[in-house]
C-alpha cells in the first residue's frame, strides 16, 4: 500500500478541478495546468478533494499510485503559490544579470553565456551571485535550474561554480608538496 497514495488531495479555495477520464485540469489564481495520468490509476472527485487509486493490484499500478497523487498535488500547489528554486554563484568574476528576455551568465568562459528564459518561467537576479527561478510547473522550474547549473557545476577544490542554495559541496584537499 502506498502511504502517499492513500492520502486524499485537498482542493484549495479558489481552485477548480476538472477530471475527464485520465485528464486532470486545475485552474487557480496563477493560471491553469493540465496533466494526463497513466492508465494504471483512476482519479475521482470525492467531496472537497480528489482521490487517486490503482485500477489493479499490480506492481506497476502500485508504483504509479503515489507518483500520480504527488503530480496532481503539485498541480494544486503550482496554481496557488507556485514553485521557486534558488541558485548561488561562487567564484571570482562569476556573476549573473538579466539582459532583456535572456539570463546573461559570466562563468569564467571566454564568452558570456546567454540563457533564453522559457515561457511560464520567471527569473530574478537580486544580487549578481543569486538567481531565483519561479513558475507554476514544478518540473519546468527544476529543469531550468538544472540547465543553468550544468553550465558550470560546483568544483570540489574551491567550490567555484553554480550550485543550488543550501547544497553541500564535498570539498577535496589540494595537492600536497
Amino acid at each position: 500500500m502506498s502511504r502517499i497514495g492513500k492520502k486524499p488531495i485537498q482542493i484549495p479555495k479558489g481552485v477548480t478541478v476538472t477530471v475527464k477520464g485520465q485528464d486532470v485540469a486545475v485552474k487557480g489564481p496563477k493560471g491553469e495546468l493540465k496533466l494526463t495520468l497513466v492508465e494504471d490509476v483512476t482519479v475521482a472527485q470525492e467531496g472537497e478533494g480528489l482521490k487517486v487509486s490503482p485500477r489493479e493490484d499490480t506492481q506497476r499500478a502500485r508504483a504509479m499510485w503515489g507518483l500520480s497523487r504527488t503530480l496532481v498535488q503539485n498541480l494544486m500547489v503550482g496554481v496557488t503559490t507556485g514553485f521557486t528554486e534558488n541558485l548561488e554563484i561562487n567564484g571570482v568574476g562569476y556573476r549573473a544579470a538579466m539582459q532583456g528576455k535572456n539570463l546573461q551568465l559570466s562563468l569564467g568562459f571566454s564568452h558570456e553565456v546567454l540563457y533564453p528564459i522559457p515561457a511560464g518561467i520567471e527569473i530574478k537576479v537580486a544580487k549578481p551571485t543569486e538567481i531565483a527561478i519561479s513558475g507554476m510547473d514544478k518540473q519546468k522550474v527544476g529543469q531550468v535550474a538544472a540547465e543553468i547549473r550544468a553550465y558550470r557545476g560546483p568544483e570540489p577544490y574551491k567550490g567555484k561554480g553554480v550550485k543550488y542554495a543550501g547544497e553541500f559541496i564535498f570539498r577535496k584537499e589540494g595537492k600536497k608538496k
